[in-house]
């Protein structure tokens, strides 16, 4: 069924997955947009590098390699993320619609809640990790980039930001309702990393405004 639901994501009109996201319901939803906005910005970052070949980038030619090899597999990486996230939250609706009669359904229903909402706290933790590596990626193409998609790099960036933060949002909404104590460490150890990611994403663009301007 995951395989299916990939490769739904990947083939999917962008007009026909827009009205999907505009339904009322669950999925897609927040985690499924940042997932896709975190592939956009590896698309975006792997254009720049394929733009920065040829004798004149020669000294960036192993930098430039690695960035489109590993902005590729992100992309890969955070278009699976897209189904993951909806995959998981219709486990998180099939356990809110667990029968709650009885003290016994209630306690039963209460823990496929908590470890659902796990489950679910996954695919936008993975897209935060995900955004930690697309800026490595962004700050160590910037300096070497052509200066003519430069612009480009700085659009990476600004959706790198806007994929984690929307990412540590979700996040933190599902910790309320997690009760594993070694997940809520996890996710706390993970919500803590995007501040400072958001920084250098900030950094990345101010940096290349910098350069077109002057």
């Amino acid at each position: 069924m995951t395989v299916s639901n990939e490769m739904t994501v990947r083939d999917e009109a962008i007009g026909s997955y827009l009205e999907k996201l505009a339904a009322r319901t669950a999925a897609p939803a927040g985690g499924a947009a940042a997932a896709l906005t975190a592939a956009q910005a590896a698309a975006l970052l792997a254009m720049v590098a394929r733009y920065t070949t040829g004798p004149r980038y020669a000294a960036a030619a192993q930098t430039v390699e690695r960035v489109i090899r590993e902005a590729d597999q992100l992309r890969a990486e955070c278009t699976d993320l897209i189904a993951a996230d909806a995959a998981a939250f219709g486990s998180v609706a099939a356990a809110y619609a667990l029968p709650k009669d009885t003290a016994g359904q209630q306690a039963a229903r209460s823990a496929a809640v908590a470890a659902a909402l796990v489950t679910a706290t996954e695919p936008p933790a993975a897209v935060i990790a995900a955004g930690a590596r697309l800026l490595d990626l962004a700050e160590a193409l910037a300096p070497a980039g052509n200066r003519t998609v430069l612009g480009d790099l700085a659009a990476a960036a600004d959706a790198i930001r806007a994929a984690t933060a929307t990412s540590r949002i979700l996040v933190e909404a599902n910790l309320t309702g997690i009760t594993d104590a070694a997940a809520r460490e996890r996710y706390g150890v993970t919500v803590a990393q995007v501040d400072p990611l958001l920084a250098r994403a900030d950094a990345v663009t101010s940096a290349v405004r910098a350069d077109l301007l002057r």
